[in-house]
């Protein structure tokens, strides 16, 4: 069920308080937030207070990149949400059966929705847990999506309309430069050293049915990881299990940042049978090289041309040898590497790779 709550709203100095008509400070404050370390619950429940303007009993914020297209979310924040309320939301998101996937979002052009009564397919959920209605955006911006944002009203209680999309939809660039903010505010470089590798076995119900000693040393730090309750890792396990046997043959990949995990992390799932009835294999790994460099890039505001720097640099090229093969001059090659510095924060050349290649 949702949590019944009371947030109280308390002013600054000046008397006023964060309200969308000024998205501009609301960004400033969640940004503060994930730079003083928040964890999951504050960042939530700060995203709450901010969106006051769109009365809301319980919210939840899954977060993703542009490079990872409809994939699993990166990471969560949930505010009020109920283990078992939060459950369902994400077994019915990843099996691709409620309304308004981020797929079918993106095609409209205020990317939102408002599930309600008339929804039959989510209405015994709602129904089994006190929810009236949800109304679920994408966080989009000209670079991509970055995430969706979902609304939870309890029942008998106002429906979300049009007035509510309008006023949640001015707050998607101060929610897509917080989630950011999350990834880039924490060190650089991995902060705990690479773990083994390890498999969990999930079954025909998406339940764990064996795992390595060394997975289950990772689900324990990942269930107990300050980014998230202690219950969205499993479902999470359980979403990929879902997406794999949908994806048949196709590995399904997430990556989670070094924010939330100490270092960057891919789990990577895929049916042990042709026919993708059977068992599921997740992998869990540190990620680093090709794969992880495009959604690095994506969280780190990192150019296409600054990419491929980055890329010839992962092969000890020198700055001459990366200029002669884009075809531009060493200065114009410093000038990228400065660009990414200053956005990655890295002092040295070593510091940026440690970050993607370790």
């Amino acid at each position: 069920m949702i949590c019944r709550i009371v947030v109280v709203f308390t002013s600054d100095d000046s008397g006023a308080t964060m309200s969308l008509a000024d998205p501009d400070r609301m960004a400033r404050e969640l940004y503060a937030a994930t730079r003083q370390g928040a964890a999951s619950d504050e960042l939530g429940e700060a995203v709450s207070r901010a969106l006051k303007a769109v009365a809301h009993d319980a919210l939840y914020l899954a977060a993703t990149c542009p490079a990872a297209g409809f994939g699993p979310e990166s990471f969560s924040f949930w505010h009020a949400v109920e283990a078992d309320l939060g459950r369902a939301l994400l077994r019915d998101y990843h099996a691709g059966v409620h309304p308004y996937q981020p797929e079918d979002l993106a095609g409209l052009a205020v990317p939102a929705g408002v599930i309600g009564a008339g929804d039959r397919r989510v209405r015994r959920l709602f129904d089994a847990h006190g929810v009236g209605c949800e109304l679920r955006m994408l966080l989009r911006d000209a670079r991509g999506t970055w995430g969706t944002l979902g609304l939870l009203r309890t029942e008998g209680g106002r429906p979300f309309d049009g007035d509510d999309i309008a006023r949640a939809a001015r707050s998607v660039p101060a929610l897509a430069k917080v989630v950011r903010g999350y990834v880039t505010a924490g060190r650089l470089t991995p902060v705990i050293p690479a773990p083994p590798p390890g498999v969990v076995i999930l079954g025909p119900d998406h339940t764990i049915r064996s795992a390595t000693a060394q997975a289950r040393a990772l689900q324990g730090r990942m269930d107990g990881d300050h980014t998230s309750p202690d219950w969205v890792f499993r479902s999470f396990l359980s979403g990929l299990s879902m997406r794999a046997r949908r994806a048949g043959a196709e590995p399904v990949v997430a990556f989670g940042p070094a924010a939330s995990y100490g270092r960057w992390m891919v789990c990577e799932a895929q049916p042990l049978d042709g026919d993708a009835t059977g068992d599921v294999a997740v992998i869990i790994q540190s990620a680093d090289g090709e794969r992880l460099l495009p959604h690095f890039c994506d969280w780190y505001g990192i150019t296409p041309r600054e990419r491929q720097v980055i890329t010839h640099l992962r092969d000890a090229s020198a700055a001459k040898h990366i200029a002669r093969r884009l075809g531009v001059s060493v200065y114009t090659v410093n000038d990228h590497l400065k660009a990414v510095y200053r956005k990655t924060g890295a002092g040295s050349h070593d510091e940026l790779l440690a970050a993607i290649t370790n």
